[in-house]
């Protein structure tokens, strides 16, 4: 059996939705969390959020990913050039031992100015743009071309997955 790490795009806020129909479908899954205090009006409190915002890892047969598209919670399966996307077994253990190790991971912005996207949530879904530039937090502006016009929308980076991987590594 040749399993593979691969990276697994959930529907959003739905990464542990996922994961546990993962492991109840027996399917080996990985879903990096990190714990961030939360303030309410009464209490502070500890909460685990994915490390990774709407990704998480699935081991599998390539030939048996079909299982974790029929996955609830799951949209889709990373690829590149239409072909699944694997990650090394070391990344995962790389990012495993570094959580347990207690250093504070922090996700970084993957989209840089002038990086092809494409909307894939919300009413621009399909829409394909630039970013052109970074807003506070996780906000873009990508620019739109559409009948030799173009308009400039602000738009969650959670939203948006690149048209073209320009990186070797999902990573």
């Amino acid at each position: 059996m040749d399993l593979k790490w691969i990276a697994v795009r959930s529907k959003p806020r739905a990464e542990k939705v996922a994961f546990d129909q993962l492991i109840k479908n027996d399917i080996e899954a990985y879903l990096p969390l990190i714990k961030k205090k939360r303030k309410w009006s009464d209490r502070k409190k500890w909460v685990d959020f994915p490390l990774f915002s709407s990704y998480l890892f699935a081991k599998i047969e390539l030939k048996n990913s079909i299982y974790v598209l029929q996955t609830y919670g799951v949209n889709t399966i990373v690829k590149f050039n239409n072909t699944i996307l694997t990650i090394p077994e070391n990344v995962i253990k790389s990012i495993q031992l570094a959580i347990e190790g207690g250093y504070e991971l922090q996700p970084v912005e993957f989209f840089t100015r002038g990086d092809d996207v494409e909307v894939i949530g919300g009413p621009l879904r399909g829409t394909k743009g630039i970013v052109i530039e970074k807003k506070k937090g996780h906000r873009l502006v990508i620019k739109i071309d559409a009948l030799q016009q173009a308009v400039a929308v602000h738009i969650d980076s959670n939203f948006l997955q690149p048209v073209s991987i320009k990186r070797a590594s999902i990573l």
